[in-house]
């Protein structure tokens, strides 16, 4: 988890240090000590402060709108792990490829990280967050003070159906761009690859 050093954490708030230092003695911020003596404070625990209380979001992704009532068995499972936790929490609801970083939910979620406005994050599986790269959420998650909880750790079952797609979307992409060149050879490889990760969909 991040450090911070006295005068780092006042001008994140954009207080004076004295402020801090009152704040330390009303509880609402306990600072770790270095070996020297210094304070040192966690970046969520400041950013906490600053937003608010921090909350749980539990969030549930598909990859299409054929998928609406798996996102919705989803968004099930989360409230009622949420729930039967006693947590207060917020769903977060996104549809898009899981190798689509820019998806409205996901750059929302990933602000209320970095803002250290969640303290935890849950989701059913951990592919719901992104196909490849949800290790680097989970870091983001780690630095700034957010628990992550994975309900499901097994494989998601949609495995298989949603990599298709991501296949699907990345052939597409190049392909518009092999096109363009007009090459009889390059439209025929990339028909050829469509047909195999439909193949693998259908499957």
């Amino acid at each position: 988890m991040s450090k911070i050093s006295v005068t780092e954490a006042a001008k994140l708030l954009g207080v004076t240090t004295k402020t801090l230092y009152r704040w330390e003695q009303e509880g609402k911020l306990v600072p770790e000590r270095t070996k020297g003596g210094h304070r040192r404070y966690d970046v969520a625990q400041v950013l906490g402060l600053e937003h608010g209380e921090r909350k749980t979001i539990a969030y549930g992704r598909v990859s299409s709108h054929d998928q609406k009532a798996d996102l919705e068995r989803q968004v099930q499972v989360l409230e009622a792990f949420c729930g039967s936790h006693g947590w207060t929490f917020e769903v977060i609801r996104d549809l898009g490829s899981g190798m689509n970083y820019r998806k409205k939910g996901l750059v929302r979620l990933l602000k209320l990280i970095s803002t250290g406005q969640v303290e935890r994050l849950v989701v059913t599986h951990k592919d719901r967050l992104l196909r490849f790269g949800a290790e680097l959420v989970f870091t983001l998650c780690e630095n700034f003070g957010t628990e992550v909880v994975i309900i499901n750790r097994t494989e998601d079952s949609s495995f298989e159906e949603d990599l298709a797609k991501d296949v699907l979307e990345i052939i597409t992409v190049f392909s518009t761009r092999l096109y363009g060149s007009r090459s009889r050879k390059n439209k025929a490889l990339m028909d050829q690859l469509k047909d195999v990760a439909e193949s693998l969909d259908d499957d």
